[in-house]
This record gives structure tokens, sequence and C-alpha cells, in this order.
């Protein structure tokens, strides 16, 4: 009888994704507005009815696909400072990795998706930066443990991480978000100055 239900909840969840990647597909050919429930249900190979039983509206399907976006950030490991290593490496190794998971296709794919739609709708925008901004990402919490240490002076950590992934994203993250290719720089080098930058204001003091 076990056995019965946990099949039973595999199939529950497989048709629940069938439909969230039939509904991605479809956002992303045809915009949130045109988008119809009958051509998801279809991609989906579920009935119209099962596809209510999971999502009651096509709202709370894009609903649920920002919450795989905000998924994808929190999943992001949180890093630690290693006081016997020097702090720009450990800084360049985070911000490397992190710039390849934000310029990942599915990742892309997906944020471009979303976007599209927050700058349709601004109260779901400000609801979706609420809930992102609730996140420490791991950038900000390598650059905390930094500042506890004394690595770094002082100040507000979630500030810092965003002064230097907003340059980083400028040179190495937007332009493939907006026209689907990589800007022509050198993505080392980029990363290399930025770190500089910040770790020259937030050098430790003498």
């Amino acid at each position: 009888m076990q056995f019965g239900g946990t099949e039973s909840m595999k199939l529950i969840e497989k048709k629940r994704k069938d439909i969230l990647d039939a509904a991605i597909r479809e956002f992303r050919e045809q915009g949130f507005p045109a988008a119809r429930v009958n051509r998801i249900a279809e991609l989906a190979e579920v009935s119209k009815r099962t596809l209510y039983k999971h999502f009651e509206s096509k709202e709370v399907l894009f609903q649920a696909i920002t919450d795989i976006l905000l998924e994808e950030i929190a999943a992001t490991p949180k890093l630690r400072y290693l006081p016997g290593a020097p702090l720009r490496g450990q800084l360049f190794s985070a911000v490397q990795d992190y710039v390849g998971h934000l310029t990942g296709e599915e990742y892309m794919g997906l944020n471009r998706l979303v976007m599209s739609e927050l700058l349709r709708d601004q109260d779901l925008a400000q609801a979706f930066f609420a809930r992102a901004a609730m996140q420490d990402g791991p950038i900000q919490a390598l650059i905390a443990e930094a500042m506890q240490a004394g690595a770094l002076r002082q100040g507000d950590p979630g500030f810092a991480a965003g002064q230097l992934l907003s340059m980083v994203k400028h040179f190495l993250v937007w332009p493939q978000f907006l026209m689907g290719a990589k800007a022509g720089v050198d993505a080392d080098a980029v990363i290399a100055d930025c770190i500089d930058m910040v770790l020259a204001h937030y050098g430790p003091p003498d």
C-alpha cells in the first residue's frame, strides 16, 4: 500500500514538472499575456482539468516559475571566508563561479522569461524583488565573514557585494542577457579589476 502511494506521488510530481516545463516553453514563445492555458496543457500532455488541479490560473503558474528562479538563487552554496588564504583569490573564485551560474543557458533563459513579465507588472516586480532581497548571496556571506575577521573594514556586506557584482554584471552578464552574446572582453581580467577596486575601497585600516 505504501509503495502505491509513493508511485502516485511520483506521478503527481512528474505531471507538475511537465506542466511547468510546458508553461516555460509557452511563455517564452508567446509571452505571458498571449500564452494560452490550452496550449500549455497540450504541450504537457495533460488535460486542462489536470492542469487546473495543480495550478488554478495562468498567474499562479507564473508565480510557480518565479519560485523556481528564487530557489535557483537560494541554492547557490554559501561561501565561508578562509583566514589562511588570500581574500583576493577567494573573491575571484567566488565571483567567477557566480557569473558562470548566472550566464548558464537554463538559468539565463528562465531569468529572461521572468524579467520580461516583471517589467510589465510593477506589483509582481516589487513582490519578487522583496523576496529576493531576503536572501544572502554567496558573495555577501563571504564579504560579511571577511569584515568580521578584520580582513576588510567594517561596512554593510550587502552593499559591498552589490557594488562588486553590479560592476561585474555590467560587463559579463547584462550583454548576454540583453543581446544573447557574450561581451568581447577578458572575463577574468574584468573580475580581477572589479575585485581590486572593491578591495582598495574596503581594505582594512592600517
